[in-house]
């Protein structure tokens, strides 16, 4: 018999799980970086769990009701696109051979957007488990808003791969223990338990009891699977679904399993085996096949597509039925998982706009927050909100808000969620809630919290999701909790995340146009509140509809006319945010004293200011005219706006504990600090 031949006389799941395994090591090998570790280590799990559970269509990687698998431990990422490529999605095995080459569909961690198939990106441990609990829990609600008796049209799973380091991570605690509390059952996590992190045996400091950990948190907990074998797996996998809980099967593996030489130890984690090993391993699994070749045998054992395409053909005839018997709320469905916004939507914004304008209040922006909310959760039903354990501060909930809750009966529908005072988790879990689609998710803390959560927001904005991060008590002004609560850098370091818009608004009418761009925007946005009151500003219309390009003219230079015969007057660009805006305003009737005249720009966005057409920019800020920008922050930021040769009035120590009003004294926050800088700038004496 030959090589090919005793090959193919191995068992049908033995093949399977060689295939993945020898294009792990295949790929690896030819980027001479990677992680085949795990995805030897996870081969017969991932054959149990695509090839007989997975629901999903490869000719369809969008298709609504498919299950979401998510690779949290993204490093092994070689594993899911093996399976991708084997499944039938479009990732053929020249994309496999530019493993980790620029420009592939197949970059070192897996990458929403980029590879057909990739729910989340995942690589930071521990963020794609939490992703996870946000499907999940997108699921159980969008199921309970919108199935009938009789017609089930939200019906499908969560399936997380994760290892020990994600179980490290302490996101990891924060979002298994609210998905126990929430009792999202259809969320399950296949956890490689092989021992080996990149240092060595994580005995030595990781030695928890992982499965009373997850029984504690109201998990259902499969122990001691034996990870290669698959229908050990299998059986692991029906007891799970059974379950009316999150479940956690612990899987006992080898990483890098199949490898003579370097199975179980850390080396084969993070570096390619090397060509001696590579065939050695070969010769061990009895694979006879050259690099990246599959057997056509193999092959379509592992072909899902006509099994995908008849699930969903057999999901469409249903939704068309649910469609006869509810048209409206099968019209809405399709809206809201498209990401579609209601045909009424610009009518909403102009309504939000005119009503924040002729209500003329002066509040703290947090305030205007709330009334926007109130407003935007009457015209999208998408909405779902939520503050970790900030609620009352944050003032992230309105009147007729419902919470989310289990109870005896499982998860109730709501749209407010009590994250718990976790915030990495809540910004990882919104970043889920919008990959899986049907809401549009937000979540509130103080700014002063968004370092906890900051790498949920980066990959946010690296993800492109239309996630909405709300950041109350955004300065000094926040007064007596001091500085461990007063804010200085983060806005700025919050500007820097490429693709992140952020907005801190000056007064109601900015913060509705701050939430009117969030919700419009396909990408992250933050919003930087206040909690002190703010006066209102106001403005005619062509100015309340420049406010969405991030910058514009609040209050113009005199016209010259006015000068009758005597000398013009100098000129200087006051930029202002949030609550400075009115320190650049009451300079502005200072400067005026002193001869010189202020145009005052507040520049509610950065992000977006920058996105707009150079004209616009020029005309707003004119070269050759000097500048000062004031903002409670560090000046840094600012310097780019304001050159060399302009001022910043800022602050560049942390804060202090006291009322709001002594500290933007203390700190020289004040109107006069600002016409000082200014005439400090044009050289000419108050």
């Amino acid at each position: 018999m030959s090589a090919v031949a005793q090959s193919l006389a191995l068992p049908p799941t033995r093949l399977m799980a060689d295939a993945l395994r020898m294009l792990a090591i295949d790929a690896v090998e030819a980027a001479k970086s990677g992680h085949p570790g795990m995805p030897l280590g996870m081969a017969e799990i991932a054959v149990a769990l695509w090839g007989r559970h997975l629901k999903h269509n490869p000719r369809n990687p969008a298709w609504p009701d498919r299950d979401r698998f998510v690779l949290s431990n993204g490093h092994g990422s070689m594993l899911l696109y093996g399976l991708l490529h084997l499944t039938g999605y479009d990732l053929p095995i020249d994309e496999l051979k530019r493993f980790r080459q620029l420009h592939s569909k197949t970059p070192g961690h897996p990458e929403v957007g980029v590879t057909p198939g990739v729910e989340t990106t995942t690589g930071p441990l521990g963020q794609g488990l939490a992703n996870a609990v946000g499907m999940a829990l997108a699921e159980a609600l969008l199921a309970r808003e919108f199935n009938r008796p009789g017609h089930t049209i939200v019906d499908h799973r969560t399936y997380v791969f994760a290892g020990d380091g994600c179980l490290m991570e302490g996101i990891s605690h924060e979002a298994a223990s609210l998905a126990g509390t929430l009792k999202l059952d259809k969320l399950t996590v296949l956890y490689d338990d092989n021992g080996i992190s990149i240092d060595g045996h994580v005995a030595q400091w990781f030695n928890d009891d992982t499965p009373a950990r997850f029984a504690a948190y109201g998990w259902h907990v499969v122990r001691d699977v034996d990870g290669h074998d698959a229908d050990a797996v299998d059986r692991a996998l029906q007891e799970a679904h059974a379950a009316e809980r999150p479940a956690l099967i612990c899987c006992r593996t080898v990483i890098g399993q199949g490898s003579p030489g370097k199975a179980g130890t850390h080396d084969v984690h993070g570096a390619p085996l090397g060509a001696d090993e590579v065939a050695n391993t070969r010769r061990a699994l009895g694979w006879s096949y050259p690099p990246f070749v599959v057997p056509e045998e193999v092959r379509s054992q592992w072909d899902a597509s006509a099994r995908g395409e008849a699930a969903e053909a057999d999901w469409r005839r249903r939704f068309e039925a649910y469609r006869q018997h509810y048209p409206l709320e099968a019209a809405e469905f399709e809206r809201r998982t498209q990401g579609a916004l209601p045909a009424h939507w610009r009518d909403t914004v102009r309504a939000m706009l005119r009503d924040a304008d002729s209500a003329a209040q002066s509040v703290a922006t947090r305030k205007a927050s709330q009334q926007t909310i109130a407003l935007l959760a009457r015209a999208l039903p998408e909405l779902l909100g939520g503050s970790a354990d900030l609620t009352g501060s944050n003032l992230t909930d309105w009147q007729t808000a419902v919470d989310v809750h289990a109870n005896a009966m499982g998860l109730q529908w709501g749209n407010y969620l009590h994250y718990g005072v976790r915030e990495f988790g809540m910004s990882a879990v919104i970043n889920g809630i919008a990959l899986h689609r049907g809401h549009i998710a937000f979540g509130g803390t103080f700014l002063t919290f968004s370092d906890y959560s900051r790498n949920a927001l980066r990959m946010a904005a690296l993800m492109k999701t239309r996630s909405i991060f709300v950041f109350t008590h955004d300065s000094i002004g926040l007064g007596e909790d001091g500085p461990t609560h007063q804010s200085v850098e983060h806005a700025a370091s919050l500007r820097l995340i490429p693709g992140l818009d952020v907005w801190r608004p000056c007064d109601t009418v900015e913060t509705a146009r701050a939430w009117a761009s969030a919700i419009e925007r396909e990408g992250p946005s933050c919003l930087l509140l206040s909690r002190q009151n703010l006066p209102f500003v106001p403005r005619d219309g062509a100015q309340i509809d420049a406010i969405e390009r991030g910058g514009y003219v609040l209050r113009d230079w005199p016209d010259a006319s006015d000068a009758a015969g005597r000398e013009p007057p100098a000129l200087i660009v006051l930029i202002a945010t949030g609550s400075e805006v009115l320190l650049a305003l009451d300079a502005r009737a200072l400067l005026a004293e002193a001869g010189i005249a202020a145009r005052v720009v507040s520049m509610p966005s950065t992000s977006v200011f920058d996105r707009q057409p150079e004209n616009w920019r020029d005309a707003v800020l004119p070269p050759g005219v000097p500048r000062v920008a004031v903002e409670a922050g560090v000046r840094a930021f600012w310097r780019q706006y304001v050159g060399l040769e302009g001022g910043v009035v800022g602050i560049d120590t942390f804060g202090e504990s006291a009322p709001a009003t002594a500290l933007f004294e203390h700190f020289a926050l004040t109107a006069r600090a600002v016409a000082d800088e200014a005439c400090r700038v044009v050289r000419r004496p108050a």
